[in-house]
């Protein structure tokens, strides 16, 4: 190949990378705008579940420690002394939570995005719970736990925040709602993982 024929070629190549780059800012500035993947709130971060091979980094939900009364329980719920013997938060709490088959918990509200996908926190006693993510009159279901006689992590939970956000014109005030569905199994530090904080 000549050499202005080359260099003709690798203008136009140069020219075509350039256009695709741009339109890739637009379109991704242009989605950041709806799902918002800067994390809403500045709670400090920790690796609660390092020691169950889970590296992710999480934030503690509004008063997911259950050592002081934040949520709204009813149908039984209530808080009582124990908790979780690995000391995630840093140090030991007092407390935990306490849910009879029927009842429920539910956190108050806290701002998600796109970059705050799941949820998991510790569970002993008998019995399941339900979770769900709660946006308005919206419940929706994010998993199920099954209660062992020891403390055990919960499964990792999908929060649907990116939908949620989506809805919501990139930013949702949501809370998490915990159910019984049998037993009585007892909960505690409740975590929510930011994924791009990590």
């Amino acid at each position: 190949m000549s050499y202005p024929l080359a260099r003709l070629f690798g203008g136009l190549f140069t020219a075509i990378v350039l256009a695709a780059a741009t339109a890739m800012v637009q379109v991704s500035t242009a989605r950041a705008d709806v799902i918002k993947l800067n994390p809403c709130n500045s709670a400090p971060l920790s690796q609660p579940f390092a020691r169950w091979a889970d590296p992710s980094w999480y934030e503690l939900a509004p008063d997911g420690d259950f050592e002081s009364s934040g949520w709204t329980l009813t149908g039984g719920a209530h808080r009582v002394s124990g908790s979780e013997p690995y000391a995630v938060t840093g140090s030991r709490g007092s407390w935990s939570l306490e849910l009879p088959a029927g009842s429920s918990a539910q956190s108050s509200p806290t701002c998600v995005d796109a970059a705050y996908p799941s949820v998991r926190f510790f569970i002993a006693g008998t019995g399941s719970v339900a979770v769900s993510i709660v946006a308005g009159n919206t419940a929706i279901p994010a998993g199920v736990a099954v209660a062992t006689s020891r403390w055990t992590p919960s499964p990792v939970m999908l929060t649907s925040s990116a939908v949620v956000a989506a809805l919501s014109d990139g930013v949702a005030h949501v809370s998490l709602r915990l159910r019984a569905l049998t037993g009585e199994p007892r909960l505690d530090d409740v975590f929510v993982d930011p994924w791009c904080r990590g």
